[in-house]
């Protein structure tokens, strides 16, 4: 199965995102209002631990978007 792109948004500025981001290898922008992670993840289940970690550090989710 290919890896699919998705982008995941939590509320505020978080250097905790770079912890959820930076193990399956997502890149991160932060700006004033946001945190996005962005990037390929080889399944569902990799999706799934980046919701987890976030939910671990506290971030509120926001959004998550599939991406073409």
């Amino acid at each position: 199965m290919a890896a699919v792109r998705y982008e995941v948004r939590v509320r505020g500025r978080h250097s905790d995102a770079v912890a959820a981001a930076s193990e399956v290898g997502l890149e991160m922008a932060v700006d004033p209002v946001r945190t996005v992670l962005w990037g390929r993840l080889p399944d569902q289940a990799a999706l799934l631990g980046v919701l987890a970690r976030t939910r671990l550090l506290g971030l509120e989710l926001l959004e998550v978007r599939r991406r073409p």
